[in-house]
């Protein structure tokens, strides 16, 4: 796992020289980058910058004064760690603020429920509402149900996420947090309660984000943890009607300006294009936003900088941008696309690292077909760290939808997310589900990733169909 053969590196470059328009990368870098990949196995630098931004900062839910806090953090960040061009760009969004939370079962039996609200909902009045509780096992099932079952009625989702290493039971459940307010109110009812999207058996209720559309009706909102969403049921089927109380206070606060902050390792012959990586640098408030983002953001802070110490400046600039407001609204994504729409074929190739710090396992690209050579040879690099390759018809992080949609090739690397969701978006959110040897991994993937994109001579392609939609 040490060095590449003479072979290997003869074949690499074999491959690339097959294709006119690839990088014809030369086997000194190539050495150098397998040399750094695995130097990267026991650096500790993203478990320092993800450690700092969790005890310094902490919880940051956008709009807050630790948002504000987050945002001189990461500026800072930057320049300690000697990027050559720091900047911020203003992401405009409309505040969500977290108000009391309390729910209880009044009848047939009495119980305290754990609960948290879902993120843009409505609020309840301060002194609560009590109402009969209406049961489905799923959205589909709420969405099916007659307006005269639902009206008067607070409605309660019991569907289960799946757990899977890719995440993708989130995918089938998650639905259900973002569509069950509006459902409710098109239907009369007034209040929803959903079992939180989470694959844990904890006493820690799972927030997130619901739609929210100032033209569509929605009623107050939240999530039960799994134990209590599993003891309504239980209530419930006792067959008689069950009374719960909720106080949801959790409301829209007004205007507020937060912040992109980005960070560049500017190239030495096209400082003009963009290899763009990062994070979300905003969080949920329950936890300490550890595992979603701020392990992310040391991964990509810290292999940016590897690459700038390790291996001098690359071709192109390599693009740390952490990203404001993923969490409720994707502010900072749009906001980017919105300032930089007029010099988006600059960006050549992206990734955001959002999915916890599990090891890296996959890696997916969207890119053109011409673009392949040069995957196969990040592969080659990649296969030592136990990636495989998962196709090209991959996605990328959500703050790069916006550019995405528009033509820009992406990849993911694709991370263990098996206990990801048992933490996501709870109070349980906090460093020390972050292992430093597989935060290490990722590192030395997303080098090997990046130093290749922002080394190669071609572009990846630009204006590609968006095959994940």
């Amino acid at each position: 796992m040490k060095n590449i053969s003479p072979i290997t590196l003869f074949l690499l470059i074999f491959c690339v020289g097959a294709n006119a328009q690839q990088s014809k990368f030369n086997d000194e870098f190539l050495q150098q980058v397998a040399e750094l990949r695995d130097a990267a196995l026991t650096d500790g630098l993203a478990y320092d910058i993800t450690e700092s931004l969790t005890t310094e900062v902490g919880a940051r839910l956008a709009g807050s004064p630790q948002d504000a806090k987050a945002v001189a953090w990461a500026q800072a960040k930057f320049k300690e760690l000697g990027f050559d061009r720091i900047t911020t760009e203003a992401a405009p969004l409309k505040r969500w603020t977290r108000g009391q939370e309390t729910a209880e079962i009044i009848s047939p039996y009495q119980h305290k429920l754990t609960i948290t609200a879902l993120g843009r909902t409505n609020p309840t009045p301060d002194e609560g509402i009590n109402g009969e509780v209406v049961h489905f096992a799923t959205l589909a099932d709420l969405q099916a149900a007659d307006k005269s079952e639902v009206a008067g009625k607070i409605t309660f989702i019991s569907e289960r996420m799946e757990r899977h290493k890719d995440g993708s039971g989130y995918g089938k459940a998650v639905g259900a947090r973002g569509l069950t307010a509006q459902v409710t109110a098109e239907k009369g009812g007034i209040a929803a309660i959903i079992r939180s999207i989470g694959t844990d058996n904890n006493r820690t209720p799972h927030t997130g984000a619901a739609s929210y559309d100032e033209d569509t009706p929605s009623v107050p909102a939240g999530a039960l943890s799994n134990p209590d969403a599993d003891l309504l049921v239980n209530v419930l089927k006792r067959k008689q009607p069950v009374t719960v109380k909720l106080t949801l206070t959790s409301h829209w606060d007004g205007d507020y300006t937060s912040q992109n902050v980005i960070g560049d390792m500017l190239g030495s012959e096209k400082p003009e294009e963009y290899i763009v990586i990062g994070c979300h640098l905003d969080s949920w408030d329950l936890g300490t936003g550890a595992i979603d983002d701020a392990s992310g953001c040391g991964i990509t802070m810290a292999a940016a900088k590897l690459i700038k110490d390790k291996l001098g400046p690359l071709k192109r600039t390599i693009r740390v941008i952490l990203w404001a407001n993923e969490e409720y609204g994707l502010s900072g994504a749009i906001a980017y696309h919105d300032a930089h729409k007029d010099e988006l074929r600059q960006h050549i190739l992206g990734g955001e690292s959002d999915f916890g710090a599990g090891e890296i396992y996959a890696l997916g690209t969207r890119v053109a077909e011409s673009a392949m050579p040069t995957i196969d040879i990040m592969m080659t690099l990649l296969k030592p760290l136990g990636i495989e390759f998962a196709g090209n018809n991959g996605s990328s992080g959500a703050d790069l939808i916006p550019m995405r949609r528009a033509g820009m090739a992406v990849f993911g690397l694709k991370q263990d997310g098996t206990d990801y969701f048992d933490y996501h978006h709870t109070a349980n959110d906090t460093l020390d589900k972050v292992d430093p040897k597989a935060l290490a991994q990722n590192v030395a993937a997303w080098i090997v990733v990046t130093a290749l994109a922002a080394q190669a001579d071609h572009d990846f392609g630009f204006g590609l169909t968006d095959k994940t939609e």
